[in-house]
């Protein structure tokens, strides 16, 4: 039940990230001691006009800032979307315990899709949980995908 009460408010910012005309991604970070969301972010790459601009990338900011430190320990991710490989580096790099997503990514997720980053010999190792509203997440993307489609006479 707690993994989908933070799945459902990652939804919410892929919701959000939707109506703006973004790739609906939306991402949470939990501190797993109190359940209280230091970080959230949607994607913005279209909007802000940034490669960097991923919902992960935004929501580890924002925890970085509210906690006071690059390390996030302690801390659980949830995003929609299985992280690329460039979002599954700043999940090492910032120490989150624990990712848990929704809809795998077969086109560039780097967790268990095309790559498997957490499996490479880095010094730290989240653990991962998928599938978490998957059928909720994946919807949300193929929704999307097909109006824009649609917007584009396709």
């Amino acid at each position: 039940m707690e993994h989908e009460f933070y799945m459902q408010h990652a939804l919410a910012l892929a919701r959000k990230a939707f109506e703006m005309g973004e790739v609906p991604v939306g991402a949470v970070i939990v501190r797993r001691c109190s359940g209280e969301i230091v970080g959230e972010g949607y994607n913005q790459r279209e909007t802000a006009k940034h490669a960097l601009a991923h919902a992960e990338l935004m929501a580890i900011d924002e925890a970085c800032r509210n906690l006071g430190g690059w390390r996030l320990p302690d801390c659980a991710m949830y995003v929609t979307l299985e992280p690329c490989p460039m979002c599954s580096g700043a999940i090492i790099q910032a120490r989150i315990d624990e990712l848990y997503f929704g809809a795998s990514d077969p086109k560039s997720g780097a967790v268990c899709s095309v790559q498997q980053m957490f499996e490479l010999p880095y010094n730290y190792k989240p653990i991962v949980t998928r599938g978490i509203l998957k059928d909720d997440c994946s919807q949300i993307l193929s929704d999307f995908f097909r109006e824009l489609r649609i917007r584009k006479g396709k």
